[in-house]
């Protein structure tokens, strides 16, 4: 029995996010319907894994390990549209549907956030602070009229017969807009003040992640790394995020880069970013400390 049991379960983790494959790896995940799934409990919080850094090697040798999705950022890294694009399909393509591509689009331009959307993934958008800003980047995102839509078709990305299968018996357009997920990030006072009008106008959000660096910095309080703080002001401010997201019942991401961080974040997070490449190789300077500290205890003959 024990054996069946871990056979099983190595079945899971090999197909990661693979039940949520669309019918081409060409397009997005059903992302949406996995952060939903995750935040009613149905799978596990999804793990994210953040690329500070807009590398293709790096990208192409960690896309096998199946991971259940990963950050690219668009906003804060030298990161051309042909980068960020060859990132995502070398993800989807090198995972073979087990890994979800988010991109961090920078800023709110229509343009990028298309670039994004066409190159098959889902998306996160940096700074919403007003619902005016959440209603034109979820404009964007979406084709046609009954979404409020204003993304343009792209013309020769998905080819006739051959990539282009809806997912669920409705039109290609209809099944993309049902596909990719629209991550907002809140990352000022303004932004939390106004998340609760926001969820309201705008229910085509996916998930809030609140921003804790920048969103202490835009309070003129230390950035601590984005570990949060013991100030009333912040602690008011969080109150307001957590009551909000508890009002509208809205799936919600953030960091959790500890073990004890992961046990915290996973009674209420959908999505937990538990882990980075700059992490990794920061880690490599310890490592020289330690290798100096053991060369310089060895006797020499």
């Amino acid at each position: 029995m024990g054996s069946v049991q871990h056979c099983a379960e190595s079945s899971n983790q090999k197909q990661g996010m693979q039940a949520y494959a669309a019918p081409s790896l060409f397009q997005p995940h059903h992302a949406r319907r996995a952060f939903h799934d995750a935040h009613d409990g149905k799978i596990p919080p999804i793990l994210i894994v953040y690329y500070g850094i807009s590398s293709i090697p790096a990208c192409r040798f960690l896309a096998p390990m199946g991971f259940d999705a990963v950050w690219i950022d668009w906003e804060h890294t030298a990161c051309g549209v042909e980068t960020m694009t060859t990132m995502v399909h070398d993800t989807m393509f090198m995972s073979q549907g087990r890994t979800i591509p988010f991109v961090r689009v920078p800023g709110h331009d229509h343009a990028a956030i298309g670039y994004a959307l066409d190159a098959g993934a889902s998306i996160v958008i940096p700074q919403v602070d007003t619902v005016e800003q959440c209603k034109h980047v979820l404009s964007a995102s979406k084709f046609g009229t009954k979404q409020n839509g204003s993304r343009s078709a792209p013309p020769f990305r998905l080819i006739p017969g051959l990539t282009d299968t809806p997912s669920a018996g409705s039109n290609i357009h209809e099944s993309l807009n049902q596909q990719a997920a629209v991550m907002i990030q809140i990352e000022s006072l303004e932004g939390i003040n106004n998340l609760d009008a926001m969820l309201t106008e705008c229910p085509g959000v996916d998930a809030v992640w609140l921003g804790t660096l920048d969103a202490r910095i835009s309070m003129n309080l230390p950035g601590n790394y984005g570990m949060g703080g013991d100030e009333k002001e912040w602690k008011d401010a969080v109150a307001t995020f957590e009551a909000t997201m508890k009002k509208h019942n809205k799936p919600r991401a953030g960091f959790g880069m500890s073990p004890d961080a992961i046990r915290k974040t996973a009674e209420t997070y959908a999505m937990i970013g538990y882990d980075a490449d700059v992490a990794k190789l920061a880690s490599m300077a310890q490592g020289l400390h330690d290798a100096r500290k053991i060369v310089s205890e060895v006797k020499r003959v």
